[in-house]
């Protein structure tokens, strides 16, 4: 709770300086992207053989560029689902996780020449994944508010289109699902 406090704080005290240094009238945008996420599985008692590993999900997000240093931004990851072969009491069984990943944030960017910028975000996220398994009793959900952060770069095509490419930290691990460090490339396209 104290995490998402010190976020709420944080996101408040970003959109006021940004407001307070508005040189541009606010320019809203909206993007895709593909987001890349290891898996992890914890299943008490058993013995883990393998997992679907590595997996890509798509993700989509839009913000408003409210100064040409400070913006908001908004958006959500839908982790694809994914399994794991496990063993439980001698017995070979596959367990799948799904999940999503949704945030809002400020946005901090700092133009490097006319065509790179680098940026960083700062805000909160809604993680929820669910686990279900062949063997009765280890169906799980989790559902948790936690903190976000992103470093990424930013490549302008043009005024309108820019190429994306960042780190993003989804709250703390859980036993199953997703883990939270994410790599995610994309596209936006600023009106």
């Amino acid at each position: 709770m104290k995490k998402l406090i010190f976020a709420l704080i944080a996101g408040a005290a970003t959109i006021t300086a940004a407001q307070a240094q508005t040189t541009i009238t606010p320019r809203p945008y909206v993007g895709v992207g593909v987001s890349g996420a290891d898996r992890e599985y914890y299943v008490p008692g058993a013995t883990i053989n393998d997992t679907d590993g590595y997996r890509f999900s798509g993700k989509i997000f839009g913000g408003a560029e409210l100064t040409e240093n400070f913006g908001v931004e908004a958006g959500y990851t839908d982790f694809r689902k994914a399994g794991a072969n496990y063993t439980f009491n001698g017995v070979n069984a596959r367990t799948e996780a799904d999940g999503y990943n949704a945030y809002i944030a400020g946005k901090a960017t700092k133009a490097l020449n006319d065509k790179f910028a680098v940026y960083g975000k700062l805000g909160v996220t809604h993680t929820k994944a669910e686990m279900e398994s062949a063997t009765a009793g280890l169906n799980r959900k989790v559902s948790d508010n936690g903190a976000y952060g992103a470093l990424g770069m930013q490549y302008n095509v043009n005024q309108q289109v820019a190429l994306i490419a960042e780190y993003e930290r989804f709250g703390k691990k859980q036993d199953f699902g997703p883990k939270p460090d994410v790599v995610t490339i994309g596209a936006k396209y600023t009106f």
